[in-house]
């Protein structure tokens, strides 16, 4: 049971910061999850542990790393890093 709950908050996380920056995150569900995953560790290596806890989520720097993760991510794919050729 933690094991879904963890997906879910991290998928909320993730749907949050797309939405939040106005762009869809590629993958759909699992994409939105992925994105909460690494925005949960980058945002907890940037600003510490603040905030409240969900699921093992600390979500005020899970929802700012997350929108760092996906800013440089549609950087990239817009730069050609991952168009196809």
């Amino acid at each position: 049971m933690d094991l879904l709950w963890v997906l879910i908050v991290g998928g909320l996380i993730g749907w949050l910061s797309g939405n939040l920056i106005g762009r869809d995150v590629p993958g759909g569900v699992l994409g939105n999850v992925i994105a909460g995953f690494i925005g949960s560790w980058l945002g907890t290596e940037l600003l510490g542990p603040r905030g409240p806890v969900i699921g093992g989520f600390h979500i005020i720097p899970a929802i700012v790393g997350s929108i760092i993760a996906l800013l440089i991510f549609f950087a990239l794919a817009r730069g050609g890093a991952f168009r196809r050729r």
